[in-house]
């Protein structure tokens, strides 16, 4: 199975407002709108691999946004 590929931020220790506007200043700052996949750190995934993560996010990315990149 080949690696997915594409930009991923990934988030820690902020309340939810601070990463939506974390999100957002990213965002404007880069020109895009979905191009970029977001997350933030879970009990769950603080033990996983950081490819594994990277690799999780951008397929649910892909979920939602129906591989749109732009």
């Amino acid at each position: 199975m080949e690696a997915k590929t594409g930009k991923v931020v990934v988030m820690h220790g902020l309340t939810q407002d601070q990463a939506v506007g974390a999100m957002r200043a990213i965002k404007t700052a880069l020109g895009v709108t979905t191009e970029i996949a977001f997350a933030t750190s879970t009990e769950a995934n603080l033990g996983w691999k950081l490819s594994d993560l990277v690799e999780h996010v951008l397929e649910e990315h892909e979920t939602m946004t129906g591989g749109n990149k732009g």
